[in-house]
């Protein structure tokens, strides 16, 4: 899967949101609305952080992927486009860390 990017990830979300039915993990969480999309994104950024503090880079690796596919899908149940939350991110590229930080206490 050599390039394979975020993009591709969503666009693949995208697609299963659009099937029915019950061969997909995605849309069956999509049905069950953002709150549970939500628990789940909770539930693997806590695994996520356990395989962190452990010393297996491989499980880190795994976890960090379902971390990132869950975000997604949390977006998509919420009508938001990895396309928006990269402008945001873009918007903070021209300030440090403890700028940006410091902005958003103030507004």
């Amino acid at each position: 899967m050599a390039g394979f990017t975020l993009h591709d990830l969503a666009a693949t979300i995208d697609a299963r949101a659009a099937s029915g039915g019950e061969s997909s993990y995605t849309r069956k969480l999509l049905d069950r609305g953002p709150a549970q999309c939500a628990k789940k994104l909770g539930e693997e950024a806590v695994e996520t952080v356990i395989a962190t503090v452990g010393d297996d880079r491989d499980h880190l690796i795994a976890e960090s992927a379902d971390l990132l596919f869950h975000l997604l899908v949390v977006l998509k149940s919420r009508g938001v486009t990895l396309g928006e939350v990269e402008a945001a991110l873009e918007k903070r590229t021209g300030m440090s860390g403890l700028e940006e930080k410091a902005s958003r206490k103030s507004s």
